[in-house]
């Protein structure tokens, strides 16, 4: 009978691996499944993919095949040694090649329920993608359209709804809207969450930081400033003599949760520019006034 290279049949290498055997054995029976493909003999070589990955998705029966398949070419005579298969624990019989039939016994089809088209089964894939919101969309929640990504079930766009108090590296699960199957339903779509970055305030997992620009004097004297939130604007007090860099936390004004963040307030002084007569005046009459020394601590260690 003639020999089948099995291998040729699902255009791989001798040494390919399993994970890569079996995509080229779903990308081939898809493009040869009888009720899909319009190729006038598609359900011959969708049987004849079915048997070939029947053989080499299994350790033992791909050993088996190539004890002898590197002897043998397609086209040539193939004789199998009495007994050959007897122990190749196949069992049944089903729509198979002589040359199957002959090497191991018969056997039911990959997946195919006894090599037949109608119980053909081969589930969808997941697909993940990742998709960037802004700091305002991940805080108050969103309705996204976005363009399905390569390998989902369809083109075209898709809608998504953003929940509120997502935070970067979380995913959003989209039940069907993965990569299709041949019988099975579609995977699962999952989109990765990125916040992007935002012009004024700084996320800390789920804690949002604001940088807040004060006057030398604001700080020095105290004053009451309006700060801006997500949630929008309020009034907060500066205490006299506030230092640069000091936190002042606004309970629950972060990412929103179970256990909602909190927005964190760092004062930042800013001196005025020396840029003109009566700056740099107004200036050497405060270095010649005021007895301030701020680095008075580190010179007692020189």
């Amino acid at each position: 009978m003639e020999y089948k290279d099995y291998y040729q049949i699902l255009g791989v290498s001798r040494d390919v691996s399993k994970a890569d055997l079996k995509k080229a054995y779903r990308l081939l029976a898809r493009k040869y499944h009888p009720d899909v493909s319009k190729e006038a003999d598609a359900e011959a070589k969708f049987k004849e993919v079915g048997e070939a990955y029947e053989v080499l998705k299994d350790s033992e029966k791909r050993a088996q095949y190539d004890q002898f398949g590197s002897n043998y070419k397609n086209g040539q005579s193939f004789t199998p040694p009495p007994g050959w298969g007897q122990n190749a624990g196949m069992g049944g019989h089903g729509n198979f090649s002589n040359f199957f039939e002959s090497m191991f016994g018969g056997g039911t089809g990959a997946g195919m329920g006894g090599g037949g088209r109608d119980n053909f089964y081969a589930p969808g894939e997941d697909v993940n993608a990742k998709i960037t919101i802004s700091l305002e969309d991940a805080f108050a929640g969103a309705k996204k359209t976005i363009r399905r990504p390569a390998g989902s079930t369809e083109t075209g766009t898709l809608n998504v709804k953003v929940p509120a108090g997502i935070t970067s590296g979380k995913k959003i699960r989209l039940s069907g809207q993965g990569k299709a199957g041949m019988g099975g339903k579609p995977g699962d779509l999952y989109l990765e969450i990125a916040i992007a970055p935002h012009s004024h305030y700084h996320l800390d997992g789920n804690n949002i930081l604001l940088d807040l620009p004060l006057t030398p004097w604001e700080v020095a004297l105290g004053a009451k400033i309006t700060v801006p939130t997500l949630a929008g604007k309020i009034n907060l007090t500066i205490p006299a003599g506030a230092k640069s860099g000091q936190k002042m936390r606004l309970k629950g004004r972060g990412l929103p949760g179970k256990e909602a963040g909190d927005q964190f307030v760092v004062l930042q002084i800013m001196a005025p520019p020396a840029d003109n007569d009566k700056a740099k005046k107004f200036y050497q009459k405060m270095a010649e006034e005021l007895s301030f020394n701020p680095r008075e601590s580190l010179e007692a260690t020189l």
